[in-house]
């Protein structure tokens, strides 16, 4: 049997990368009816296509980016604001974990192993949230794509700035993402790589399978040891 101490010892040096949206948060349908909502606005209907193009986007490439898809007039300040607005409310009092999350960090925590978050949410959205659902001091860093440089989660930099601000080599690192995108960078940086599945990446669920470390549908099933 494996002991605590045991699991203590090897997860030493070892460190978790966790996404927020569609991982440790069910929280991809607060964005569906954001979209809904806000271009409804508009008179505009949601494409099919459009939650799948900005998944793994930051905040203002997604403003700039429905601002050139709509021909809207608004300003990506404004639509980032308006956005902010709207997802506030249900991200400090409706969004959920997803099963058995909390406890998967805390037992990771118990390891030893060191953990952050790599989110494309700003902050008024993700701490309200990880508050919300008592994940937020598991933490020892939070990273978004913005202190990255900028750039989405198509580029590795959020992964390796997380691992650098843990002070653990990329190899070392465990990344748990539900976006097939961002698994596939996660690997590109040479980490290991389990995907939570989210119902936002079902068309992409049989080519995340193929690619990832593992897949779950649920925390209880994650990896006791890193």
């Amino acid at each position: 049997m494996t002991t605590n101490a045991a699991i203590s010892a090897v997860n030493a040096g070892k460190a978790a990368i966790f996404d927020l949206d569609g991982t440790l948060l069910d929280s991809m349908g607060v964005w569906d009816q954001v979209d809904i909502d806000f271009l409804g606005r508009r008179g505009i209907e949601v494409p099919a296509d459009y939650m799948i193009k900005v998944a793994s986007m930051q905040f203002q490439q997604i403003a700039e980016y429905t601002i050139a898809r709509f021909n809207l007039p608004d300003t990506p300040e404004q639509l980032m604001a308006e956005w902010d607005d709207m997802a506030r409310v249900a991200y400090s009092t409706v969004v959920e974990a997803k099963p058995h999350a909390v406890e998967y960090l805390r037992h990771l925590k118990s390891t030893g192993a060191k953990l952050a978050v790599a989110t494309s949410l700003p902050p008024s959205l993700r701490e309200p949230a990880m508050k919300h659902v008592g994940i937020l001091d598991f933490f020892d860093t939070t990273v978004s794509v913005d202190d990255a440089g900028d750039v989405g989660k198509d580029k590795p930099d959020v992964y390796l700035l997380a691992a650098s601000r843990l002070g653990v080599a990329p190899a070392d690192c465990t990344v748990f993402e539900d976006l097939l995108l961002a698994i596939q960078t996660a690997k590109s940086a040479g980490m290991k790589v389990w995907a939570m599945h989210d119902d936002s990446s079902d068309a992409d669920w049989t080519a995340i399978c193929d690619i990832a470390d593992g897949v779950l549908f649920d925390f209880a099933d994650a990896p006791r040891i890193l």
